[in-house]
């Protein structure tokens, strides 16, 4: 019998603590390092191209939105796993 997979929510949880640790717990480290490398990447790249008067939110718009992104997407492929295994071991 295989070991079920870790609980969704347990997934959500570090996703939005620590960007890419989702995926990491997915079993998909390399999915979570490309969206560690966006984050900084367009968070970078937001930071120097905004106007000076632009909030920090919008300085780093570009990293916030692709680490939204990583949350959802941890926890939609920890749902489908859970689904998945429980098909299975029905």
């Amino acid at each position: 019998m295989t070991k079920p997979p870790l609980n969704p929510r347990l997934i959500l949880a570090t996703a939005l603590i620590l960007p890419g640790t989702g995926q990491v717990l997915n079993r998909q480290p390399v999915r979570g390092l490309m969206f560690l490398f966006f984050i900084l990447l367009l968070g970078g790249y937001t930071l120097k191209t905004a106007a000076p008067e632009v909030s920090i939110i919008g300085k780093l718009s570009g990293g916030i939105f692709v680490y939204a992104m990583s949350i959802f997407d941890a926890y939609k492929q920890a749902r489908i796993r859970t689904e998945v295994w429980r098909h299975h071991h029905r």
